[in-house]
């Protein structure tokens, strides 16, 4: 996110000799991304991020496809699959992927003992159920249901749940994710016609700094591996940032929806854009308020667009036979709209309860192994009713 933020103790000019009480200096580290034209923070840590004392495999979470190929309309029960184990990074269950984004479930039990950080993809965490605090680098950040937790790579973290029930909705993004480009200005700041602006965002506030040597493990994942980087201190070491560079938060309840006399496309929604698909949000809102209006969206052609939709409760305008943790996906080319008697149903009523959280990919998605688990194999009849509106 490109706003200037800044933590701890930082010198008054970048790239000089910031002396600890001792006189020797604290070590810099740039993190950032684009090489060195995206965004970047600034971070002065006691000891170097550079002091690794072992690098081994770990272990591969091989991105399986769903060997029959079928691209048809679908649908998951994905809070009914099976958690292997409460990792927050090794338990998590890959249902959609392409080159561009994976899209997975996580349902972890317990804080990791060690740390994370993706070093080839950003992460969108969306807490579906739970709370508890983001450590990293730059600090803490508390998490609560209905936060997007956006971390960008090379980033190290751990996730630390407060002992609620944890269901998150995991997003890997090949490219970095940003706020959409047509709600920000030349400098990079939220417009006023944005559904949501910088007020809404919640950076790390608290930075606590951790002097310890040891034995301390980062799992970095490279693709599909996942390697044991074995560092000689801890690496939350950092007694000061500034950049634009960080992890942050923002709630889907504080999205603003755009609404109007008539339907509204699902562009309106959209909260984040990554390189080949977009994130949107839907919310509680009003419905359209022109006499005739039809607020049930119309049928459409995922024409260069597949359509994934997760359910964050059983309401949604359009659709029915979903459940609170549904998946759908609804694939390039092929027809969808409301089924049958949501049209109807849908005039005349002045708002909707629903929350849910929608990809659009411009590459076909590959459906997973582990979600067959979970489908319903029924959803692609669910249409038919003797052909009537």
């Amino acid at each position: 996110m490109p706003f200037y933020q800044k933590m701890g103790k930082v010198p008054a000019k970048r790239h000089v000799a910031f002396r600890r009480e001792d006189g020797t200096i604290y070590c810099e580290q740039l993190m950032g991304n684009l090489g060195f034209t995206g965004l970047q923070s600034l971070l002065y840590t006691l000891r170097r991020p550079t002091n690794v004392k072992k690098v081994e495999k770990a272990w591969v979470q091989s991105r399986e496809a769903d060997p029959a190929g079928w691209q048809g309309m679908r649908h998951w029960r994905t809070h009914r699959l099976e958690s292997a184990g409460g990792s927050a990074v090794r338990d998590r269950t890959l249902v959609l992927f392409n080159d561009d984004v994976a899209v997975s479930m996580s349902r972890p039990t317990r804080a990791d003992d060690f740390l994370y950080r993706n070093g080839q993809a950003d992460e969108v965490i969306y807490v579906t159920q739970g709370g508890g605090v983001l450590e990293s680098q730059f600090g803490n950040l508390v998490y609560r249901e209905g936060d997007y937790l956006v971390i960008p790579r090379g980033i190290i973290f751990r996730l630390v749940p407060d002992g609620s029930e944890q269901i998150h909705l995991v997003i890997e993004s090949r490219g970095h994710i940003r706020t959409p480009k047509r709600y920000r200005n030349d400098h990079g700041q939220l417009l006023e016609h944005s559904p949501f602006c910088e007020r809404d965002i919640r950076t790390p506030q608290d930075l606590v700094v951790h002097d310890e040597l040891g034995d301390f493990e980062v799992i970095t994942r490279m693709g599909e591996t996942c390697h044991r980087v074995v560092m000689d201190h801890h690496p939350f070491d950092t007694v000061g940032w500034d950049g634009c560079y960080y992890p942050w938060a923002f709630s889907i309840h504080d999205f603003e929806p755009i609404v109007g006399r008539l339907h509204q496309p699902p562009p309106v929604h959209q909260t984040f854009e990554g390189d080949g698909f977009v994130i949107c949000s839907f919310v509680p809102r009003l419905y359209d308020f022109h006499p005739e209006a039809v607020p049930a969206p119309y049928n459409h052609s995922n024409v260069m667009t597949d359509e994934v939709l997760y359910y964050c409760k059983e309401e949604f305008m359009s659709r029915k036979g979903i459940e609170f943790g549904s998946i759908t996906l609804h694939p390039d080319g092929m027809p969808h709209g409301p089924q049958p008697g949501r049209a109807e149903a849908s005039i005349g009523m002045a708002k909707t309860d629903e929350l849910a959280v929608m990809l659009d990919t411009f590459a076909p998605l590959q459906v997973a192994r582990p979600a067959l688990a979970v489908e319903d194999e029924t959803y692609a009849a669910s249409w038919l009713d003797g052909g009537r509106t």
